[in-house]
Order: C-alpha cells, then sequence, then structure tokens
C-alpha cells in the first residue's frame, strides 16, 4: 500500500496532467515558484494547504477531497531522498589507527580534504574507507569512491576528464560538459549544494587529483596515495607507517582466530609480515586453515620463503589446491577493476557453481576482497602477484582472456537487446531498467575490456562492443570514452570487411564529437562513413546527422538538401518516425531562410506524421513560425511539445521547447516570460553534454537581454559563446556570437566593454 506522500505526490501529478500546462506554467496560474512546484511534484516537499487550493483551483477542481490525504503526509513529512553509497564494506576487523583515524576526522572538519599517504598494502584505503562509514551520519547526501588506478596492474591512471565524468555521473548528471575545466565546474558547483564524502583511491600525484577536488561547500575529500601529494598546498597529509607491534599482534591474533601469547615465533611472524596489515590477515588466515600447525610452524615457513610476497601471498595460495590455485593465478590477467562469480567462471572455464566455492576459498584466505554481496576484487599487489604467476605458469592465459571478453560481449549484446531503441521495432523480453543498471556497473570493465581487445587484436570484440552499447551511450554521448571506442571500433569492422557496421559506427563517432561540440570532426566521420556505400538505412541516418551539421556550421541550403535527401531515404525503406524528424527540420532551415508560410505546412506535416513524444520537433518549430502572425496559437502549440517533452521525461527536448518559448515571447512582445524561459533552458542545460543547444539558447537569450535593456546579462551569455567556440574551433559560432555582442555593445547608453 503507497504512504500517505506518495498518495498525495500522485494527486498533485494528476492536477498538473490535468492542467495540460508545464510545470513553469502551472507554478504561473497558481501563484507559486516553479522550483517549489518541482519539489512538491517528487515528493521531497510537502506543500501547505494554501498551495494544494491554489493548484486545485488553477486546474478547476475542488480541494476538499485532498485534505484528508494532506493532512495525512504533513503529519509523515516529505520523503527522504535515498542516500548514494558506492563505499566499498568496511572491515569488520579493522584494528589500531586510532591516532591517524581522529587525526583525518579533525582534517577533514576543518580543511575538508585529506590525503592519505604510505607504502603499498599499509592499510590506506581500509582506513579511508573506515573513516568514510563512521563519518556517514554527517554527509547526509552521500558517500562516492572512485579508484583513480594510479598503481594497477594493467591499468593506466584514470585523466581528470574521465575521472569527473564519472563522479558527476555518480550525482546523476548523465551527460556532462565536454572540457575538464566545464566539469570542474559543474562537479564543484553540485558538491556545493550537498554534503558528500568522496574517497578518492589510489592516486598517482597531484596532477591527477587536483580538478576533483571540491571547492566552498561542506563537502570532504578524502584521497589515498603511495606517493606524498605534497604539491596539494590545501590538502593536509597522513602518513601511514606500518602496524605498531602490539597493533599488528592484535590484527594477527583476530586473523588467526586464536589468542597468541609474547612467544618468540610470534614476533618471528610479525618481523616477516612487517607490519602490513594485508600480509597479518593473510598469515593468519593461513594459521586458522591449519589447526595442526603451531605459530611456530607457521613462523619457520615464512622465514624459508625466498621473498616478502611469496612468504605471505604464496603461503595462501599453497594452502589451495591445484583447480583453486589455477582460478587465483587466472584472476590476474582479467582487465576491469572487480568482477562476479560469472567472469570468474569464464576466465577459468568453470561451472558457476564450481567457481562460487573458488572464490568463497579465496576470500577466506585474502586472496581475493568481497567489497559487497557477489562483486569480486583483488590489492593490486596481490593481482599483480597472480598477473606474475600466470605469466610464469598458465600458457593459456590468452586463450582464458578471450573467454572473458567474448563474456562481456555476449552479456552486453543480450542486456542492450532488453533496451527500447530506434534501430529495432521491438525489444526482447526483459527489464530495461535492469540491463541499464548492469551497463552502469560494468561500465569500466567493458572499457578495459575493449581495450585489451585492441591490445589482443580480437577484432570481432572491438568492432561489436560498442555497439552493444550504443543506447547506453546515447543516455551518455559526447565523453571521451565513446570517441575513443568508436574509432577503434570502425578500424576493426573495416579489417573484417564488414562496409555497413563501419559506417554504423563512424556514423556513431560522428554523433559522438557532434555532441561534444566538434562539428569538423563530427563532418569528416559521417564522409567517411558515406564512403563505405552505406545501405538506405544507415545512409538515411548519416543524412539527416549531416544535415544539422551543416545547419550548426551556418550552411542552411546545404543543409536543406541533406534533410531532404534523408527524407526521401526515410520514405523509401517505410519510417514515418524519420520522416517526420525531416520535415520538422527542413521546416527549421525554411523558416531561417525567410520562407515562413512553407515553414508552416512543413511543421504541421511533421506533427501529422509524428505520434506521442514524436511531435515535439514539429510542434516546436510550428510555434515558432506562428509566433508573429498568430501568437496565441504559436503559444498553445508550443506548451503542447513541451508538455509531451515533461511527460516523457526528456530534459533535452524540455530545454529546446524553453528556447523556443522564449524566442515567441521575445517576438510577441513579453520580455520577462520570454527571459524565464530562456533561464530555464540554461538550467536544464547545465547537466547536458549538448553544445550546440547551449549555444543556441545563449545566443537567443542575449538577444532578449538586449532587447529588455540587460545589456550586461546579454555580453556575458556572448562571451561565454565566443569562449565555448573558440575552444571547439567553431569560427561560424565565434562570429555570430561577436557581431551580436557588437550589437549589443551599439545598443547599449553610455561606455559599454568592447
Amino acid at each position: 500500500m503507497s504512504s500517505p506522500q506518495e498518495q498525495l505526490v500522485a494527486q498533485l501529478a494528476r492536477l498538473k496532467e490535468l492542467s495540460g500546462l508545464s510545470l513553469r506554467a502551472l507554478a504561473r496560474e497558481a501563484g507559486l515558484s516553479s522550483s517549489s512546484l518541482s519539489r512538491y511534484l517528487t515528493g521531497q516537499l510537502v506543500p501547505p494547504w494554501e498551495a494544494v487550493v491554489a493548484l486545485c483551483r488553477a486546474v478547476g477542481r475542488d480541494p476538499r477531497p485532498l485534505r484528508a490525504v494532506w493532512g495525512e503526509a504533513a503529519k509523515a513529512g516529505p520523503v527522504p531522498a535515498p542516500r548514494r553509497n558506492d563505499l566499498p564494506a568496511d572491515l569488520f576487523d579493522f584494528t589500531g589507527r586510532a591516532a591517524e583515524a581522529g587525526l583525518v576526522e579533525e582534517l577533514l572538519g576543518t580543511a575538508g580534504a585529506v590525503a592519505i599517504d604510505g607504502m603499498a598494502g599499509v592499510g590506506k584505503t581500509s582506513l579511508a574507507v573506515h573513516v568514510a562509514h563512521r563519518l556517514a551520519p554527517s554527509y547526509p547526501d552521500g558517500g562516492l569512491y572512485l579508484d583513480l588506478h594510479g598503481f594497477t596492474p594493467g591499468h593506466e591512471p584514470v585523466e581528470p576528464h574521465v575521472g569527473l565524468g564519472r563522479l558527476l555521473d555518480a550525482l546523476g548528471v548523465t551527460h556532462p560538459p565536454a572540457g575538464t575545466a566545464e566539469r570542474g565546474a559543474l562537479w564543484r558547483s553540485e558538491l556545493s549544494r550537498r554534503r558528500v564524502l568522496v574517497v578518492l583511491d589510489n592516486a598517482v600525484d597531484a596532477e591527477q587529483v587536483r580538478p576533483l577536488l571540491p571547492g566552498a561547500g561542506k563537502s570532504a575529500v578524502l584521497v589515498t596515495s603511495r606517493h606524498r601529494l605534497v604539491d596539494l598546498d590545501t590538502v593536509p597529509p597522513v602518513s601511514l607507517e606500518p602496524l605498531a607491534e602490539a597493533d599488528a599482534a592484535r590484527l594477527f591474533g583476530q586473523a588467526a582466530g586464536v589468542a597468541l601469547s609474547g612467544e618468540e615465533a610470534v614476533d618471528q611472524v610479525l618481523r616477516e609480515c612487517g607490519g602490513l596489515p594485508l600480509a597479518l590477515r593473510m598469515a593468519g588466515a593461513r594459521l586458522r586453515h591449519r589447526p595442526g600447525w603451531t605459530v611456530a610452524v607457521l613462523a619457520d615457513r615464512l622465514r624459508t620463503s625466498p621473498s616478502r610476497f611469496d612468504s605471505v601471498f604464496g603461503m595462501s595460495l599453497h594452502q589451495l589446491d591445484p583447480g583453486q590455485r589455477r582460478v587465483f593465478r587466472l584472476l590476474g590477467v582479467l582487465p576491469g577493476a572487480d568482477f562476479d562469480p560469472a567472469v570468474a567462471g569464464a576466465v577459468a572455464d568453470l561451472p558457476p557453481e564450481r567457481v562460487a566455492a573458488v572464490l568463497e576459498e579465496l576470500v577466506d584466505v585474502h586472496l581475493v576482497q568481497e567489497p559487497s554481496p557477489g562483486r569480486y576484487r583483488m590489492h593490486d599487489l596481490i593481482r599483480r602477484y597472480a598477473a606474475d604467476l600466470a605469466a610464469a605458469e598458465e600458457p593459456q592465459g590468452e586463450a582464458a582472456l578471450r573467454r572473458v571478453l567474448n563474456h562481456y560481449l555476449a552479456q552486453a549484446v543480450a542486456h542492450e537487446r532488453t533496451l527500447p531503441s530506434p534501430y529495432r521495432r521491438e525489444p526482447a523480453p526483459g527489464d530495461p531498467a535492469q540491463a541499464m543498471a548492469w551497463f552502469d556497473l560494468e561500465y569500466v570493465n567493458l572499457v578495459a575490456c575493449l581495450d585489451a581487445a585492441v591490445r589482443l587484436g580480437v577484432d570481432e570484440v572491438v568492432a561489436e562492443l560498442p555497439q552493444a552499447m550504443r543506447v547506453w551511450f546515447f543516455r551518455h554521448r559526447g565523453t571521451d570514452d565513446q570517441a575513443r571506442l568508436l574509432d577503434a571500433a570502425a578500424a576493426a569492422a573495416g579489417r573484417l570487411g564488414r562496409d555497413r557496421q563501419r559506417a554504423m559506427l563512424l556514423a556513431d563517432l560522428g554523433f559522438a564529437r557532434a555532441a561534444a561540440g566538434r562539428l569538423t570532426e563530427a563532418l569528416a566521420a559521417y564522409q567517411l562513413a558515406e564512403q563505405s556505400n552505406p545501405d538506405d538505412d544507415v545512409a538515411a541516418g548519416l543524412a539527416l546527422r549531416i544535415g544539422f551539421v551543416r545547419r550548426d556550421r551556418g550552411e542552411l541550403e546545404a543543409a536543406q538538401l541533406h534533410f531532404r535527401r534523408a527524407r526521401e531515404l526515410f520514405e523509401k525503406i517505410g519510417s514515418r518516425a524519420g520522416q517526420a524528424q525531416t520535415l520538422a527540420f527542413d521546416g527549421w532551415v525554411t523558416l531561417h531562410l525567410g520562407r515562413r508560410d512553407e515553414a508552416v505546412e512543413l511543421a504541421r506535416a511533421s506533427a501529422a506524421l509524428a505520434d506521442g513524444p514524436g511531435q515535439i520537433t514539429g510542434l516546436g518549430i510550428l510555434g515558432l513560425a506562428l509566433a508573429a502572425e498568430d501568437p496565441a496559437t504559436s503559444l498553445r502549440t508550443l506548451h503542447e511539445a513541451l508538455r509531451l517533452a515533461e511527460e516523457n521525461r526528456l530534459p533535452h527536448n524540455q530545454a529546446w521547447c524553453h528556447l523556443h518559448l522564449g524566442v515567441a515571447l521575445r517576438v510577441i512582445g513579453s520580455l520577462d516570460e520570454a527571459l524565464e524561459h530562456h533561464r530555464r533552458a540554461l538550467e536544464l542545460l547545465e547537466p547536458l553534454a549538448e553544445v550546440q543547444l547551449e549555444i543556441d539558447c545563449r545566443h537567443a537569450h542575449a538577444e532578449t537581454a538586449r532587447l529588455a535593456g540587460r545589456y550586461d546579462e546579454a555580453l556575458a551569455l556572448l562571451d561565454r559563446v565566443i569562449e565555448v567556440a573558440g575552444e571547439l574551433g567553431r569560427p561560424y559560432d565565434e562570429k555570430r556570437a561577436r557581431d551580436a555582442r557588437g550589437i549589443v555593445v551599439a545598443s547599449a547608453p553610455g561606455d559599454r566593454p568592447g
């Protein structure tokens, strides 16, 4: 049974649906702020009764039937947002480090950041995670964790640009800006509004960490590194030494499960383990699994091993049977950060029930960690040890890695088929939300798999994997990873002689580059795709996308030719949705070429041909074209487009609709209302990687601000366009912004900055 809060939210959502208005318009009708109404509709805030009455009156409904459910919801309070927690599990046997933990907590409270450094295996990550769990109540908005792979075997350190993308994604920002500086600014802005504790684990140097640090606000960051990060002036260091003898003995005793006396053999074990928590736990587990041994026997075995790695890791390995040792070695060849039993089964070529039992044994002897149920990882030192053993003792190591690559590819393909996509008529049976969650969870591993496939020359995997990630990438488009993977995939498809697949991959590469604002690179990818002589289906999509690039470069006549070519091809293959899109954008170009009546007919034809959210583009362009001649119909049409965008949760389309509402209201003369829509469009675009739409929104916003006499606001908007266009090599947008800036300066009274 739903809670009172959920019942009230459902009733309020019904009121909004009955109104037929956008959120902002309904808020205006009810005399509420749009931000408050948004919180009421999402359950973040229980509205006062007066607000409920105002909403009911705005849609012509009696508020009295809602009084009871409102009263219950008001008693219960708002629904708390779930706390994000990406942290690994805390160690149940965390021992010692009381002084260091206290110092870290104190510094987090004063400086907001701490860098924990020390040698490998000394317990840096364990301390950071332990403190983060202890302080969780002080950071109600979540605990984030990012492994920077500064010293992980087989991994390049995570670039700051990529790290920022992953951290922003953890906060729900799925389309981060293209530039590292812009991502950093957005990251700091997001943290400034929250209380989040971030753990940046395994940093290679200060340059990797600096862009990831929070700015002003109440969020905090814990960094771990094998190096002292002296160049991070604002981040105080806490250096870890090996455990003191008493703490080391206590940890060893806990791991061994026995009470230890002060015998010489215990001191010998502690000396051999060097005070490293990882080594102490493994030595204790070794003794626990050999009840016939004494501490003296363990000490003797440790003393006769040739190295510390062999003395601790090797002893744990020797207590396993040959099959278990083989699984351990093969885990060393895995790409990626962590793995599940299915991946372990693939690398070892074992059935699920057998590999699950082996993983349990490896966890028991501390050769493998289980940070969350069913997810496993290896400490970097142990991973290197396993990889070295595999290189020396596993002649089938490459075959094992190929099995893993094929496993990940098969899983990605299976999950992708359950996702709604314009590239298929019907998705396969399955839960799309579960499929997207799988891609979210495995993304880092999938990228590592493709890199491994490139190194091995496994072109089949290289070509297929990015296509299996197509829908996921559409929601996270424009990233460096996407462009790199698609570039490699297109080359692999070419080597395999798959012209159609190569054309599709190049088309996706062009789309990724266009989303990042790199129009020249996007056009180059599209033109390469055309050279593959694609079939009508692929050629239609290419013609449409080339039209977008030509339009965004200001080449309107060329854009129109491509839109019309795309329409012919979509008509030939029977795609109504494709025809509707091309008609709409043909209408946009025609309107900007000065042929308003023709544009109106094209937009009407688009809206008539499309269904549901497919009507948004046609309705938006129709509303824009009608603004001067029929203001009432124009606004009604644009609000209908916005309603469809909001109902279908399409933030990109919502921003686009607000942009055109602002332009239409400017034409009509309602400048203050127009400015509200322009600002809302930019708010929606802030977390999205939509460079071209942001440029268009800033241009339109600046012109409305100029006409409203808000010259400083207009100049700031245009200066940002000039900056972005210069960074991305977009001379058309830069010139357009400079020309508009000149008009603003000329319009303003008195002296303005040049």
